[in-house]
């Protein structure tokens, strides 16, 4: 079997944008009608936190500012030296009918091949280890993926009526690894899966970015929304 699938690579961004690109990719997934995978940095240090957090309770945790809200659960992320992804897949796709926690495992089994191709050797959790169930980087849940005994990966995630938002971090990036090893990694990992994948640049058009500036502006960037709870 083989798939096409769509590569995004929207280089850096503010942390609004960023996650108002991603927002933007779930909503757009019944029109581009394939798997998504985006890289994206950051301009500047930056904190996600999870959908469901309170905004007072993250604030103590961490100084990083801004201090945006994702629009996927999970726990505070810092965006201070990490390598960040997601992964968005419309309703007719397979992984869109994966129990979360299958799904987990199926990423950072991805994920933890391409580090093996890059001579990094990691394992998934084989169960939960919650020092701080808030705080995504303390201590590690289910099939999240360790380095050296400690978890080096972390993902979030949505589903609607439009796709699977996936988001996901590496951190810390392991020594003489680049980002660009990494990235390439992740490729060629895909292609060697039970269903090959061949890799597609995705040309965001006129209405797609209309729609991410949109959100950045009036969602993400707002106290009110960062606020809410």
């Amino acid at each position: 079997m083989s798939e096409i699938w769509h590569i995004l690579e929207s280089g850096a961004g503010a942390a609004a944008y960023n996650m108002a690109l991603d927002e933007a990719l779930l909503e757009a997934a019944p029109r581009v009608g394939k798997p998504v995978l985006r890289f994206y940095e950051w301009t500047e240090p930056a904190a996600t936190f999870g959908y469901f957090q309170k905004h007072d309770d993250v604030a103590r945790w961490t100084k990083l500012r801004p201090l945006i809200r994702r629009p996927t659960g999970g726990g505070l992320v810092l965006h201070d030296a990490d390598w960040t992804y997601s992964l968005v897949f419309p309703t007719n796709h397979p992984w869109y009918s994966l129990k979360a926690v299958v799904s987990y495992q199926r990423l950072h089994q991805w994920l933890g091949e391409a580090f093996g191709r890059l001579g990094v050797a990691t394992e998934l959790a084989s169960s939960a280890r919650r020092e701080d169930p808030g705080q995504c980087f303390v201590g590690a849940e289910q099939f999240d993926l360790l380095w050296k005994g400690r978890k080096i990966a972390g993902a979030a995630q949505r589903r609607t009526r439009s796709g699977l938002l996936i988001q996901g971090s590496v951190q810390p990036m392991p020594p003489g690894v680049t980002a660009e090893q990494w990235r390439q990694a992740m490729l060629e990992a895909a292609a060697s899966s039970s269903a090959t994948v061949h890799w597609l640049a995705l040309a965001p058009d006129a209405q797609f970015l209309q729609k991410a500036g949109q959100l950045a502006e009036a969602k993400y960037a707002q106290p009110g929304y960062n606020r809410r709870r």
